[in-house]
Formats: structure tokens, sequence, C-alpha cells
């Protein structure tokens, strides 16, 4: 593990010029190119984090970001606040909403494809930080109950199941893990094109860590499978920049924020955090 606070080789994306700027969680670059179907142009940055809290600590925090509204499907940044000095403009916690889906236990594509449009059409002179899930699991439409902490009786509640893919307690071969992250970014990509079609000025399309499928990590060459923070391999760092033109670039102010400082039930902060694995952070 690295001693770095964080990637300091990696991209700031708030450096970076974008109007809108969408974040596939845990979409490393060679799956997203195997599978991609949006127009533009796609480049390779290097993640400042290779995992979701290290990426958003690295990018936003000490960040004025009173210009930008945050939609997101992740809990993560609710969960790290306080630690987080950041002031967005707006931040919409999707998974708070009415778009938490119950029976699959994660926020649906479309769900925030929603939400983000909504918010376009809200506030057309900021930048929009828009934070799908997908591909990162719950797999949607796969019957699987490892990556379901409710449905998989025999996991430790207080263990992600790539602890125990790590441990020799879950039996998947690395191929259908692959395909099932391959098929949820599949499931993810008509919803994203949906939101980008709609979007004037530059986007870009990214994602904030990679993960890996079994390869080797030095120092120590086991295979392994996750992203961990503070690991920061090609297959956790490299992710796709995909750039696309449209239409006139917005005339992005800055305004006071309006960010919501209440607090969330806790309880409901860690269901969510349990439902999409995230039980060590």
């Amino acid at each position: 593990m690295d001693r770095r606070e964080y990637n300091t080789d990696g991209t700031n994306i708030f450096a970076e010029d974008w109007d809108n700027l969408v974040i596939l969680d845990a979409c490393r670059d060679d799956q997203f190119r195997m599978s991609n179907t949006l127009s533009g142009e796609v480049e390779t940055k290097i993640s400042r984090g290779s995992n979701t809290s290290e990426f958003l600590k690295a990018n936003c925090n000490g960040q004025d970001l009173e210009d930008t509204v945050y939609v997101t499907a992740s809990p993560i940044y609710y969960y790290h606040q306080d630690a987080i000095d950041a002031s967005f403009h707006e931040v919409i916690n999707v998974w708070n909403e009415a778009g938490w889906h119950e029976d699959v236990k994660t926020v649906l594509p479309e769900t925030t494809t929603e939400y983000a449009l909504d918010a376009y059409e809200e506030y057309p002179n900021k930048r929009l930080l828009v934070h799908y899930i997908q591909p990162h699991y719950p797999f949607i439409e796969s019957d699987t109950e490892f990556d379901k902490k409710q449905l998989h009786d025999g996991a430790e509640k207080d263990k992600s199941f790539w602890h125990e893919l790590n441990n020799g307690q879950l039996d998947i071969s690395r191929r259908r893990l692959w395909d099932l992250f391959e098929e949820n970014l599949e499931r993810a990509l008509p919803h994203v094109e949906e939101l980008v079609e709609e979007l004037d000025g530059r986007t870009v399309v990214t994602s904030d860590h990679g993960n890996m499928f079994g390869e080797r990590s030095s120092p120590i060459p086991v295979p392994f499978f996750g992203h961990p923070p503070k690991l920061y391999t090609d297959q956790l760092v490299r992710v796709p920049w995909l750039v696309r033109e449209s239409g006139d670039r917005r005339n992005i102010v800055a305004g006071e924020s309006r960010a919501d400082t209440d607090s969330i039930d806790d309880e409901t902060v860690s269901e969510r955090l349990a439902d999409l694995g995230y039980v060590e952070m």
C-alpha cells in the first residue's frame, strides 16, 4: 500500500475543462473501451484514488465548488463530508430520495439520469457532476446472490464479497466476475447516452477508479480482487476520459451554496452503504 494520502500522479478533475462530468463507478479503462457505445474521443487519465472515498477526498477537499451541482447515486460523499472541505452549490443525494430501488438495493441508472436531467434544467448556469453507481455492484439484471448482502445468508455481515473472494470463501471465476461488471456497464450506458445527448457544452464521461479481477500486484504477488485504497496499479487508476462537445458552451457562474446540511438518518446511511458493499471504510 502507498503511504501518500492519495495518488498524487493522478488528474485533478476540477482542474480540467468541462461543463458536465459523468462518473461511472468502478469502471476501468480497458473495460469501458470494450463496451462503450457513446460517441466522442476517448483518452486515458490516471485517477487520484483507487476507491471512491479516496477519489472524492483527493479531488474535492479544499475546493470552492459553488459553480457545481453534484448529483450522486452514491452515499460515499455524504458519509465522508465532514472530512472533506468542499462547498458544492448543491448536492442531490439520489440514494436518499425516492430513487433508491428497494428490490435491487441500488439506484438504477435510468433514475440517476432522471435526477441529472432535472438538475440540468433547474441549474442551467452550473457545472454538472453526475455520479452513477454502475458498473459497481449490485448486478442489476443478474440472479446472483453474493453481491446482494440481504440475500447471501452465508456472508459475514461485516465483510464484503471482495473479502470473501480474496480469502477463498467465494467460488467465482475471474471471467464470470468480469462479465457481471460488463453487463452492469452495458445496462447503464444507454441511460448515460440519454443524459449526454441532452447536455450542452463540453461533457466528459470518466470513472472514479477501476477494479482488480485477479491480477497480481506488488509487493504481494498473489491474485487480488476489488478496489482498496492506496493501491495504485494500472487496473485501479487507469480510467476512461471520453470528451463530447455539443451545442454552445454554457455560461457557468458560481452561486451561494444551497447544499442541504440537514442530517440524514444514520440507519439509512448505514443500510445504503451495506447494500452497496461498503462495509470497511
